[in-house]
């Protein structure tokens, strides 16, 4: 069974998992009107392979004013490029979070992929498969409110992950953009993943499958769990950031970043003093919104950002 992990951006926090919510720490939800996404271009021809048992329609909701999509079953990615003046020719697949429950993409997906895009980076907003929901929003909040309490009850406070769709999406999404690199001048040696908590573990493991030709270039583990990982010998470079108050994964240490150390990969680790979880572009008064100008500087550092040619 797949563990949980829920968002401090959907209203509920680890400081509230020994008592029931109130009505404040509750998030809402509310249906909206599926976005057209004219660019959108499907992960796989037909049917998603693992999607065909899946009888939810897909869902668009408000959660506490934010876009959030549930019940996936037809992934796709969503170039977002950069002036062709200002093309770097490398390119990063965005990985929202969101619990493997529904994708953040008014946090976690455009703005990064529009941030990434003005400054030479050609981005691409995956829509991926989280688990199934209930389609009605009052017995999803029910379910979501009742699993993390549930997880967050259990010994380890905030566990593991390792939803496979998700995973198989991050891969096929890094395929998909290779396979295009000519038409969105891209170097096909230059594509990583950028996950962000749920999207962190599916970039997690798709840096660690054993195909390396499928693996991403390098990765950004944005509020990832930090437990020990088993870490190839060959993984891709890591770039890591927390904030050291994260609710769920602030008391972990940092065992992710040894388990990298340990393999003999590059690694880098930001751990700010304040953010908490799903800080997204930056918390504004936190040093957390130096995450993705230092991400930059990073991938200038590894040469990733040479001019296209």
């Amino acid at each position: 069974m797949p563990a949980i992990l829920l968002l401090s951006a959907a209203g509920i926090t680890a400081a509230h998992a020994q008592t029931t919510p109130n009505a404040s720490q509750i998030p809402t939800f509310s249906r909206i009107v599926a976005p057209i996404d004219a660019a959108a271009i499907p992960l796989y021809p037909g049917k998603a392979p693992g999607s065909e048992s899946r009888k939810e329609p897909e869902v668009w909701d408000r959660m506490n004013g934010d876009r959030v999509v549930r019940n996936v079953t037809d992934p796709t990615i969503t170039p977002v490029l950069p002036a062709p003046g200002k093309a770097t020719g490398t390119a990063v697949v965005v990985v929202a979070g969101g619990g493997f429950q529904f994708l953040s993409l008014d946090v976690e997906g455009w703005p990064i992929a529009r941030w990434l895009a003005d400054h030479g980076i050609a981005a691409f907003v995956l829509k991926y498969r989280p688990n199934e929901t209930p389609g009605d929003e009052a017995a999803f909040s029910k379910k979501m409110i009742a699993s993390f309490m549930a997880a967050m009850a259990g010994p380890d406070k905030s566990l593991p992950l390792n939803e496979p769709l998700a995973t198989a999406d991050a891969l096929q999404a890094i395929k998909l953009v290779r396979a295009g690199a000519a038409k969105w001048k891209i170097d096909p040696a230059r594509v990583g993943l950028m996950g962000f908590s749920a999207g962190a573990v599916a970039t997690r493991e798709a840096a660690t499958v054993p195909d390396v030709a499928a693996r991403p270039a390098f990765i950004g583990y944005i509020y990832g769990p930090m437990a020990a990982t088993k870490v190839p010998a060959d993984a891709p470079p890591m770039f890591a950031a927390i904030a050291m108050d994260d609710s769920l994964f602030g008391k972990q240490g940092f065992a992710i970043v040894e388990s990298w150390r340990t393999a003999g990969r590059p690694v880098e680790l930001h751990a700010y003093e304040k953010g908490d979880h799903a800080f997204g572009l930056g918390r504004p008064g936190t040093t957390t919104t130096m995450m993705m100008p230092e991400f930059l500087a990073w991938m200038d550092s590894r040469s990733l950002l040479k001019p296209a040619k």
